[in-house]
């Protein structure tokens, strides 16, 4: 509206030439750019853990977080001991004999399977940021505003380095 209103008044631009100073503008460039990287797209279910393990821990499976908050969160995708306790209830719930130690939330490979089968029980049907979401805020992450930024470093991640 400014562009528009400054070309009535001096009539020494044409409105091609406005609109391509702001269109050229690197301000909205920037803008534009990270508008694209929050829109990163998760092609599949491995993207999404790796983003995720990024995020979580930087991809370190030795990493212990949170040791503020009485138990700390381990490993590649920061589990607590009540997920580990989940994901056995559901193997449980299963029928399955397998069952998780709190130890294997170091193991990169043993995170992830944890990962799955909760990903499985609950969220076959679920879209990436759902499931995201709820990972990193609980049964009802996805509903709060803390985890929409935690889905926004999910999607700048993929989109950066995959």
């Amino acid at each position: 509206m400014v562009s528009v209103f400054a070309f009535t008044l001096t009539g020494s631009k044409s409105i091609k030439q406005e609109a391509t100073e702001v269109i050229d503008n690197p301000i909205i460039e920037i803008i534009e750019e990270e508008v694209n990287l929050i829109n990163g797209k998760i092609d599949n279910r491995e993207e999404l853990i790796e983003a995720m393990a990024f995020i979580e821990s930087g991809g370190n499976p030795a990493t212990i977080g949170d040791i503020n908050l009485g138990t700390p969160s381990v490993g590649l995708l920061q589990i607590r001991p009540i997920m580990v306790r989940e994901v056995n209830r559901i193997l449980r719930k299963q029928g399955l004999d397998k069952r998780f130690k709190n130890s294997d939330r170091k193991s990169g490979d043993k995170s992830i399977e944890m990962f799955n089968i909760w990903a499985d029980a609950y969220h076959l049907k679920s879209s990436y940021e759902k499931m995201a979401r709820n990972w990193n805020g609980g049964p009802t992450g996805y509903k709060k505003s803390a985890t929409a930024h935690y889905w926004k470093k999910v999607q700048n991640y993929v989109t950066l380095n995959l």
